[in-house]
């Protein structure tokens, strides 16, 4: 099978994974995949994005730079159609982005079957938290692109029930969590020193909604439990998180790792004995829970309907209320306290991985497999 897949990623992070774990799966699985995305994505490193697209936003007016969005889609389409052309893709599967038409014109154009793939829905979330200016034009936008999709693959019922509520049919929807690849998750020599003290961690760009701040603040009220608390990654939180540290006095016992290799993450992941997800947005399938389950960590998160999609309380992961203050900090004590107990919900979220297929391999089977069986609807 053919597939173009299209994308207008502009930064190379968590979504920049994504992408190219199901690039490579589609391909291990079999089918020929051509890629078109922004010339600008393969100059981006990890962590960062094309500096021409961040100069853009800095001297661009919100409304001019959303403007810029949507006319990004003549080269786009023009690239698209080019490809199109020579490459007779059997399908299109695309990436979903706010302002983003090229794929679903396309297909409409050429009668190829159009898969999309929703992470977010990116007219709320960027009306709630980016200042988005044409936010009635991007909801009008967005809903038309989403009932263009023969097929909408969305991360968790959650999100399936909002594009639902835009008049996209269930029957189309179809709920594909992140993933991750086993391979890269090698059993772990554990660490059985008994006199070190225990690990919290946590995996991803760090931005100031994940929570972390209350976790430093709660480690500085805590000094009989000298728990430590390793970041992997870098982020626009970190100098803050850094300050409110060493302003309590614990800096020694937050570590920051900056950027790392993804290679390098698994071998990270093993060092947590507590793996926090502190918070989340309503809709999300957080990737770093996939990469928890599989390096067989016990996790804590909040007790939300999209976490238990993935996560079961007391079973592979202890649940918090995130309404209720200081139950985050309950759930780290009661497993710091409890080294059997975090071994059993670590090995149990581990199995869990296999149970339910939470892979890119599997990812990318349930798309050859939709493919082979639709027709444009």
């Amino acid at each position: 099978m053919r597939i173009l897949y299209s994308h207008r990623i502009q930064s190379r992070d968590g979504q920049s994974v994504h992408v190219e774990e199901m690039i490579a799966a589609l391909r291990a699985a079999g089918a020929e995949v051509r890629v078109v995305g922004p010339g600008f994505y393969a100059q981006a490193g990890f962590g960062g994005e094309s500096r021409m697209v961040a100069r853009l936003r800095r001297v661009l007016p919100g409304a001019l730079a959303e403007l810029a969005e949507l006319a990004y889609n003549i080269p786009a389409y023009l690239r698209l159609r080019r490809a199109c052309r020579d490459f007779h893709p059997d399908l299109i599967y695309e990436r979903y982005n706010l302002f983003y038409l090229a794929g679903a014109l396309l297909a409409r154009r050429r009668g190829v079957p159009f898969f999309l793939e929703v992470n977010a829905p990116l007219a709320e979330e960027r009306t709630r938290f980016g200042g988005l200016r044409l936010a009635r034009l991007a909801h009008v936008l967005e809903a038309w692109v989403w009932r263009a999709a023969d097929r909408v693959f969305t991360v968790t019922g959650v999100l399936g029930e909002m594009i639902a509520r835009k008049n996209v049919s269930p029957t189309r929807i179809v709920i594909t969590p992140n993933g991750i690849d086993p391979a890269a998750f090698p059993p772990m020599p554990e660490d059985l020193a008994a006199d070190r003290p225990l690990i919290l961690g946590f995996v991803g760009f760090v931005r100031d909604w994940h929570g972390l701040d209350g976790v430093i603040a709660e480690m500085a009220r805590a000094p009989e439990n000298p728990l430590l608390l390793r970041v992997v990654g870098d982020g626009p939180a970190r100098a803050a998180l850094e300050a409110q540290a060493k302003t309590l006095g614990i800096a020694e016992r937050v570590r920051f790792t900056g950027l790392i290799d993804r290679a390098g993450v698994p071998g990270e992941i093993s060092r947590f004995d507590i793996a926090l997800q502190p918070r989340v947005v309503a809709y999300a399938s957080p990737l770093k829970i996939f990469e928890y389950m599989a390096a067989g960590r016990a996790i804590i998160a909040p007790d939300q309907p999209n976490i238990r999609e993935i996560l079961e309380h007391e079973r592979t992961a202890l649940l918090f209320d995130p309404q209720q203050q200081g139950a985050m900090w309950q759930a780290i004590l009661r497993l710091a306290a409890d080294p059997l107990r975090r071994q059993q919900l670590g090995a149990a979220a581990q199995a869990e991985i296999t149970r339910r297929n939470y892979t890119w391999a599997g990812n990318a089977a349930r798309v050859l497999t939709l493919a082979a069986t639709t027709r444009m609807l």
